[in-house]
């Protein structure tokens, strides 16, 4: 039998950040509609493009550009951190600890990847 080639969706921080797009869908349902357009779109675009750069870097042939997009992950994660302070300080959500906890975690994990495709790099 012929074994599965793994893929993006193998991935416990692709997963993870699906999960956390549905999360601020559902959080940002509950904000002003004069946000619609602004932050409600930005946090929703910030969330997807996390799991979107994981599974476009793991599509490129190449450890250097995987880690590439990576990072680039990790700035989505960031400005998605950075969007719901904004709105805690605007008190659009009420308690926005546990996505700022998923994200903290999300963000230990992919370094976590990053730095054994790093070491992996340079053991070959």
């Amino acid at each position: 039998m012929k074994k599965r080639k793994s893929t993006h969706k193998d991935l416990e921080i692709w997963q993870e950040g699906i999960d956390l797009v549905a999360d601020i869908y559902e959080t940002t349902k509950k904000f002003p509609k004069e946000e619609q357009y602004g932050l409600v779109s930005q946090m929703r675009r910030s969330a997807i493009s996390y799991p979107s750069n994981i599974s476009e870097g793991v599509a490129r042939n190449s450890n250097i550009e995987y880690i590439r997009f990576l990072y680039i992950a990790l700035g989505s994660l960031s400005e998605l951190e950075t969007q719901l302070i904004i709105t805690g300080k605007l008190n659009y959500s009420k308690d926005n600890k546990e996505i700022l906890g998923h994200i903290e975690s999300l963000t230990r994990k992919t370094y976590s990847l990053i730095n054994y495709l790093k070491s992996k790099r340079k053991s070959t």
